[in-house]
């Protein structure tokens, strides 16, 4: 899997990112959506992976992702970052996965 993060997504995740210590992680959010198959993406700060997480490749940052949920994704993503919206987006060059994709920070 490789995420590309546009500049506008880069910028807005670059303050929590700079020091380092921090980690993206792509989450497949099965809760409350009945079956695995209506899981929703979302974005998550997180200080170290899981032992199953494997990492994927991304420009400028490298996201984790759970392996069993890789099936739900194409090999190349885009992540992007609307001012107006003050909104994530997950996208590739076939779909649209979501338009508010969530920044979840568990540090």
């Amino acid at each position: 899997m490789h995420i590309t993060f546009t500049p506008s997504a880069a910028a807005k995740l670059e303050p929590i990112m700079q020091d380092g210590t921090k980690h993206l992680k792509l989450l497949y959010d099965t809760e409350g959506c009945g079956c695995v198959v209506s899981g929703v993406p979302a974005l998550q700060v997180i200080e170290a992976p899981l032992a199953d997480d494997k990492l994927g490749e991304g420009t400028p940052y490298s996201v984790w992702y759970e392996p069993r949920y890789e099936v739900f994704f194409e090999p190349k993503l885009k992540v992007d970052f609307n001012e107006d919206r003050n909104a994530f987006s997950l996208k590739s060059d076939s779909q649209i996965y979501t338009a508010n994709m969530r920044l979840i920070k568990s540090y």
